[in-house]
């Protein structure tokens, strides 16, 4: 097979088997949240958001520095899409009259070689929108989150969550935009390379945004190690303090005792 045959066999299979499993996991999101990542993350947003605009006053500085700490990590994203992509526009345009790209396996036409530089440039532009709008989102949340709410009306805390999930559904957009990049420069060195970088993301996208059965035993087995130690510590506490009530039982009469035959 020749090296052009390899560019149009293995570059669509590669963006096929990734495209399949978002859309896989799309409806695994709508469909059964609770088996994915994303899902749970909403939910436990939910929560969170509930229990910080349930006491404003007393959680409204958490909430603010949880949010910005969100909101400077969107900017450093933002920034390094960004500068990647202007990095690409100045290499693409001063290299458009060189030969040189054609020293690379699957690069001995200048179009794909074009298109090539176009779709990484177009995944971190993105990158880029997606890290924005999160930095939208979360902006608007700040000024939110210090509202107080009832338990009776819950539009106000419906309405924020809301907000807050879609800055992180911008977050995640944008981290899977720098996660397609990957197979993409690697498509510079030839379609080999990139069938095989989309194969391996492929699995270890599955690892990190599902919650099944075996990731779902890999996940916890650190966390049952953390909670059976806390609860030992919690139930060493526990004897400790009963056997301090007892010995103070036990003393206290003979304390009392000498109290009386002091008076």
């Amino acid at each position: 097979m020749e090296e052009d045959e390899l560019d149009y066999l293995l570059v669509p299979l590669g963006l096929l088997l990734l495209l399949l499993y978002h859309v896989w996991l799309l409806f695994t999101i709508i469909k059964h949240p609770s088996k994915t990542v994303v899902g749970l993350n909403a939910q436990s947003r939910h929560q969170w958001v509930f229990c910080m605009m349930s006491d404003p006053l007393k959680n409204g500085v958490l909430a603010v520095q949880t949010i910005r700490n969100n909101i400077m990590a969107s900017t450093l994203l933002a920034t390094i899409s960004i500068t990647l992509s202007s990095l690409i526009g100045v290499f693409v345009s001063s290299d458009a009259d060189n030969s040189t790209s054609e020293i690379v396996f699957g690069n001995k036409t200048p179009l794909l070689s074009a298109i090539k530089y176009f779709s990484i440039l177009l995944c971190f532009l993105v990158a880029f929108l997606c890290n924005v709008q999160c930095i939208r989102y979360y902006a608007h949340v700040s000024f939110l989150i210090t509202l107080p709410a009832s338990v009776d009306n819950t539009e106000t805390v419906e309405y924020v969550a809301r907000n807050l999930n879609r800055g992180s559904y911008c977050w995640s957009l944008g981290l899977r935009a720098f996660y397609l990049s990957f197979p993409l420069l690697l498509w510079i060195f030839g379609p080999i390379p990139m069938f095989l970088c989309c194969s391996m993301m492929s699995f270890l996208l599955y690892f990190l945004d599902t919650t099944s059965s075996f990731t779902r035993r890999l996940h916890r087995r650190s966390f049952n190690e953390d909670t059976l130690k806390a609860c030992d510590v919690e139930s060493i506490s526990q004897v400790s303090q009963r056997v301090c009530i007892e010995e103070y039982n036990l003393h206290s009469p003979l304390l009392h005792a000498a109290s009386n035959s002091a008076c």
